[in-house]
């Protein structure tokens, strides 16, 4: 019995029956190309963007530094650091080579061996040339060298009443440190394809990262300081050690009747009215673990 036999001609994904292969295959050369135009410039500039975003996060933690410093050093506890030394800790913590190791009164320098070696344009030039001339480093808004400068004036006292007058609790306001970084334009000789690096060759690029915050300069190393703010002359009014302590007898004698049990409180009883020291929280000797002495 003879059959019919149906044989379709042979055709690859994309090709259309009478389409020669030849012309199929320049089509997704030509397409290759024009995407190729648009994905290998842009390839080409990602180590850069990512050499610039880094650098943008080492601004914004160096920022962070400069901020914090103010909580520790400032006008309440004693004096602020020297700006100079701040801004060599700046720089050689956050600006020069990561694995360098954290010394006082270190500044990097302006060679190879102390730089971010991540931090170089194609041609292996640094982009921050110069720690002391492209790292700079202020306060407030108004980007001052002075640092009581950076104060702005903040609403943070007003809920306590009398903070500075009763509770000798300066209220100086919201601290900000900044920090900016200006980078090294890519060489003019510098020459890549579909000439990608041309549009960061006269960038002018400048990060600039601040931090704001409300430093505490109400401070006390422990509870004896605690204790000698409260007992200050500017907090008289309030403390019960000056001003209700005379009282605490009256007071005491009151709690016993209240308690209707007579003798049995004695001196122990009643709130301890300008007895500071019963409040001060401390722990006992034999609960704190010892520890070698320093060498």
């Amino acid at each position: 019995m003879n059959r019919n036999r149906f044989v379709l001609p042979h055709t690859m994904p994309g090709h259309l029956p009478g389409q020669p292969a030849g012309q199929m295959r320049g089509q997704a050369l030509v397409e290759f190309l024009a995407l190729a135009l648009v994905l290998v410039p842009f390839l080409l500039l990602l180590p850069m963007i990512a050499k610039y975003q880094d650098i943008a996060h080492a601004t914004e933690m160096a920022a962070r530094y400069v901020a914090f410093d103010a909580t520790v050093r400032n006008e309440a506890t004693g004096g602020w650091k020297p700006n100079d030394q701040l801004a060599g800790e700046v720089q050689r913590r956050f600006f020069s080579n990561p694995a360098a190791p954290i010394k006082t009164d270190d500044v990097p320098g302006d060679f190879k061996a102390h730089q971010n070696l991540f931090w170089r344009d194609p041609l292996d030039n640094a982009l921050i040339r110069s720690f002391n001339d492209d790292i700079a480093i202020s306060y407030g808004e108004s980007r001052s060298s002075n640092r009581s400068a950076g104060y702005s004036s903040a609403d943070d006292g007003t809920p306590f009443l009398g903070s500075e007058t009763l509770l000798d609790l300066d209220s100086p306001g919201v601290f900000r440190g900044n920090v900016s970084v200006s980078v090294a334009n890519l060489p003019e000789s510098l020459v890549g394809p579909t000439k990608s690096y041309d549009g960061l060759k006269n960038i002018n690029l400048a990060i600039r990262r601040h931090t704001a915050l409300v430093p505490d300069a109400w401070t006390a190393a422990n509870a004896n300081a605690v204790a000698d703010r409260l007992g200050s002359s500017r907090a008289i009014p309030i403390n019960p050690g000056t001003l209700l302590e005379p009282l605490s007898e009256l007071v005491n004698a009151g709690a016993v009747i209240m308690e209707g049990l007579p003798g049995s409180c004695g001196t122990h009883c009643g709130p301890k009215l300008g007895k500071l020291d019963y409040w001060r929280e401390t722990v006992p000797v034999d609960r704190v673990p010892p520890y070698p002495e320093p060498q």
